[in-house]
């Protein structure tokens, strides 16, 4: 017995991720539709060791489905997952468009696994933004152990976080400089990004921000604590895939740093490799199809009575995206939904 899911935006970066990690993880699937827009209509897609096509998401019925993984832009959720919840499909939304409504829990299972049970208010559950998602896992334990009063984060952030299009830039701009008959202007990003870095990511807000900064500061305050206050620089980088952060926090009480590394070996979905040599962390690229968040480079801030420094490295397709909504869909069956 298990449960009837749909992944919606079957064809994308995600999408394609949230289908694998189902079937590795074993997901008590009885039945799954994969959904895309019409112009993607009948593309195969992968699920295990079975080929699915995918169906018209404009004319699919969510009733009698138990689960909705959405993969899709804020415009087509906003069409659509409304209409997925009202036929009773809970909806385990990947975009943006849920993050900040009160109605709607906004879920890292490792850090507030609880929050999972408000799905009720209107059927949806939101899956944070891919930077918030790695860091708040890897804060959890300490600010359970030592309460953290401010964090500094600096994001460098793979071109994957801009979806297929921003891939297909980095790699069109680069082979392009090796290449000078031909050049590659920017479209997806503002600035070249091949051999290069834009500390430029979504839109500028009126205090100087981007979207993307105020999104880890809004994200972090509702998972975790709202009386952590958070700056972030965000930062795209010349990277396919895995999303790294230099992390800096402050606590109430002190922790030492040996201490914190313990604590961090200890905790769910957080896997330390901090050794003081050279390749003794872990970089984006060994990170790649790996469910946890590496930690490295755990260290005393001496500038400050209780600080800490982290460099905190994941998958931001799997952790990031398609894994934690996985994660949410596997909590809401243990402790919500009843199979079959």
């Amino acid at each position: 017995m298990g449960y009837k899911v749909v992944v919606v935006g079957a064809t994308g970066n995600v999408g394609r991720e949230m289908l694998n990690i189902l079937a590795e993880r074993e997901f008590p699937v009885d039945e799954i539709a994969a959904l895309a827009s019409r112009k993607s209509l009948g593309t195969e897609v992968s699920f295990g060791d079975r080929t699915l096509k995918t169906k018209d998401l404009a004319q699919f019925d969510f009733t009698g489905w138990d689960i909705a993984l959405f993969a899709v832009g804020s415009e087509a959720t906003k069409e659509y997952a409304p209409k997925a919840a009202g036929a009773g499909c809970v909806v385990i939304d990947n975009s943006s468009l849920y993050r900040y409504d009160p109605d709607v829990p906004l879920v890292v299972p490792e850090v507030n696994a609880d929050a999972v049970l408000g799905y009720s208010r209107k059927n949806i559950i939101a899956n944070p933004n891919c930077s918030t998602a790695q860091m708040v896992v890897a804060l959890k334990p300490l600010h359970d152990r030592a309460r953290i009063k401010r964090v500094v984060v600096s994001t460098y952030q793979s071109v994957s976080g801009a979806g297929k299009e921003g891939m297909d830039e980095l790699w069109d701009q680069t082979k392009a400089i090796y290449n000078p008959v031909t050049e590659v202007a920017p479209k997806k990003f503002q600035k070249q990004i091949a051999f290069n870095v834009i500390p430029h990511i979504d839109v500028f807000m009126e205090d100087g921000s981007t979207k993307e900064e105020w999104k880890m500061v809004a994200e972090t305050k509702k998972i975790l604590d709202t009386k952590i206050k958070v700056t972030a620089t965000c930062v795209r980088v010349p990277v396919f895939v895995g999303h790294s952060e230099a992390i800096n926090i402050e606590t109430e009480d002190f922790l030492d740093e040996e201490e914190a590394r313990d604590i961090l070996r200890e905790a769910p979905g957080v896997m330390v490799v901090d050794k003081r040599e050279p390749g003794g962390y872990v970089t984006p690229i060994e990170c790649v199809g790996d469910f946890a968040t590496f930690v490295s480079r755990i260290r005393q801030d001496s500038t400050i009575d209780n600080g800490l420094n982290l460099w905190c490295v994941s998958d931001n397709l799997r952790k990031g995206a398609a894994l934690n909504a996985v994660q949410i869909a596997e909590v809401l069956g243990q402790r919500c939904l009843k199979k079959g």
